[in-house]
């Protein structure tokens, strides 16, 4: 079995041992990204808002160096670091799955990579 590791600079760089994706058997493995603008690699600034919307940016530079898009993808998991922005942290994520919107979980957690307020991790299905 074979395993791809994708890299893009569109995305930031690992800030640790790790890759920014993994390609194995059909499926496209995320790391969790956070709130990072890749030029910088500095936390954006804002809200819960304004970091999902980076997240997701990053995470769609990521799926497309793999030729996918998020109508590709096949199950999220999103943590944040408090339930309270759960529901700001939604209505930005419906906007960029729109009717694709895959299978979640959706978790609270004590903390998170840089004191960022979000995280989110995906599984896509590759094209063939």
């Amino acid at each position: 079995m074979a395993i791809a590791r994708i890299h893009t600079d569109a995305a930031p760089k690992a800030i640790g041992p790790y890759s920014q994706a993994t390609a194995a058997q059909g499926f496209l493995f995320t790391a969790g990204q956070i709130a990072l603008d890749p030029a910088t690699m500095d936390v954006v600034p804002g809200d819960v808002a304004a970091q999902t919307r980076q997240v997701l940016a990053n995470l769609r530079a990521v799926l497309a160096q793999a030729g996918c898009t998020f109508a590709d993808v096949a199950k999220t998991t999103v943590f944040l670091r408090t339930m309270d922005d759960f529901a700001a942290m939604n209505a930005v994520y419906a906007e960029a799955f729109g009717d694709a919107a895959p299978a979640r979980s959706t978790v609270a957690v004590v903390g998170l990579p840089r004191n960022v307020l979000v995280e989110i991790e995906l599984v896509a299905v590759l094209p063939r």
